[in-house]
């Protein structure tokens, strides 16, 4: 069983899941890693505290957020595509497979 329909819509899924990232996720990345890394630093500095240490905490929770957010949006959407392919595959599979069993069925 070829899958090629499953590696089409697999890249094809990553792809949406690119757009859905810089549409949506980005923002909420930043967003919501942002205010934990704030409240985290308030609760091991205390509040107010801007050092350098603190600034630090912050910018790598942001970063771990937004690449926490790129990897489900383009991971969930590429393994959809690719289940989507595998479907299609499998119908064709079917089909062909029929009708070589119909035409050999036929043929005797």
């Amino acid at each position: 069983m070829e899958k090629r329909n499953a590696k089409k819509f697999a890249y094809l899924g990553a792809g949406a899941g690119l757009g859905l990232f810089t549409l949506f996720g980005l923002l909420y990345g930043f967003l919501l890693a942002g205010v934990m890394g704030l409240q985290l630093t308030g609760m091991i500095f205390g509040p107010g505290e801007f050092g350098i240490l603190a600034r630090i905490i912050v910018s790598l929770g942001i970063l771990f957020g937004v690449l926490l957010a790129a990897l489900a949006c383009v991971t969930g959407t590429a393994t959809l595509g690719y289940l989507v392919g595998l479907v299609i595959d499998a119908i064709k599979e079917t089909r062909t497979g029929s009708l070589k069993i119909h035409n050999a069925a036929a043929n005797k």
